[in-house]
């Protein structure tokens, strides 16, 4: 009990760390590049790096690679304060790759290398159960659900984290590449979307998941369930919505001039989560065992909202996620900006 109050802003992520490779030049396919930067990627393993860099608390739980690129991932999670407790190393299975092109837009296009990689072969007696339990937020996104072994282990961290009084973050991060087919995506997304309290869906996503090409409140407000206490939807340059129980609406985000989107949408969870964890009028502990959120001041969630929209703009302006990742005074020079 003395741990879990020590750490009621640890942020604990769970999932897929891997290698992205960005070409060197935008707007080209993947055989046209002619040269990639490596750069450490996976959108849980982002999450944890963006709260660190924001000066928060983060662990990573998940399976690499035993390789040279394995190594270096958890190095770099260390280097940038990352509790690394929770990473077990697979010496069968090589750590994931994805190779992502740059289109003239910004906007990304995907290539991966993982059968199977070492994040999918994460089992349940593996699971720090520990580092979990002391989480304040447990947040996960829905590519540890593709395959087994790491599904079972991906339910029963959620199951362990909920009964120890975590709220549960759920980025839906899709990648249909992964999926053996769109019904299946679909279905195991959804097959988790009952425990969620946080949901991020991103306006593709919506589209996907509700069959509506319209972000408009009544086609997100499909996706609302009775558990839910924050639904986003993120709509690129446009900024956010957000939907509570009691109020909804939307907040713009900033003008930059796009470089790179990946991360984008990691830096922006990463640090709402980061404030929610940190302002004690948005997140409140009852009995040391129920995570209630209280957003009954709308315009404190809207603060927290622009603050994570310009996270995610700053993101945009330069390649890759994890070295683009502002820390807090870079995001107070662009809010002060504007």
């Amino acid at each position: 009990m003395e741990n879990r109050q020590a750490d009621r802003c640890l942020v604990v992520s769970f999932g897929e760390m891997l290698i992205d490779f960005v070409p060197t030049v935008a707007g080209v396919s993947l055989a046209e590049a002619p040269g990639f930067l490596k750069a450490p990627g996976g959108a849980p393993a982002n999450v944890a790096v963006a709260v660190t860099r924001l000066g928060g608390r983060s662990a990573f739980v998940g399976k690499l690679g035993d390789d040279v690129f394995g190594r270096m991932l958890a190095a770099i999670l260390r280097d940038n304060g990352v509790v690394d407790a929770g990473i077990t190393f697979d010496s069968g299975a090589r750590t994931a790759l994805a190779f992502v092109t740059l289109r003239k837009d910004g906007e990304r296009e995907f290539m991966f290398y993982r059968n199977p990689s070492a994040d999918m072969l994460l089992t349940e007696s593996e699971l720090n159960l520990d580092l979990i339990r002391s989480a304040a937020v447990f947040h996960f996104g829905s590519i540890s659900l593709i395959a087994e072994p790491c599904r079972s282990a991906h339910l029963r961290a959620m199951e362990v984290a909920k009964e120890a009084g975590a709220l549960l973050s759920y980025d839906v991060n899709l990648r249909l590449l992964l999926w053996p087919s769109p019904a299946e995506a679909r279905e195991q997304i959804m097959s988790i979307w009952d425990q969620a309290d946080i949901i991020k869906v991103s306006d593709v996503e919506l589209e996907f998941l509700t069959d509506e090409a319209s972000v408009e409140d009544e086609v997100a407000m499909k996706l609302w369930q009775p558990n839910l206490k924050l639904l986003l939807v993120t709509i690129g340059k446009k900024g956010c919505k957000y939907y509570t129980k009691d109020f909804h609406g939307a907040v713009e985000s900033f003008a930059v001039q796009q470089v790179d989107t990946t991360g984008a949408g990691d830096a922006f969870i990463g640090s709402l989560l980061r404030k929610i964890v940190e302002d004690k009028s948005a997140l409140q502990v009852s009995n040391m065992a129920t995570i209630i959120i209280l957003y009954q001041d709308e315009n404190k969630l809207r603060e927290i909202l622009r603050f994570a929209n310009a996270c995610g703009a700053i993101t945009a302006t330069k390649k890759g996620a994890i070295p683009s990742f502002p820390n807090e005074s870079e995001v107070m020079q662009l809010l002060e900006r504007v």
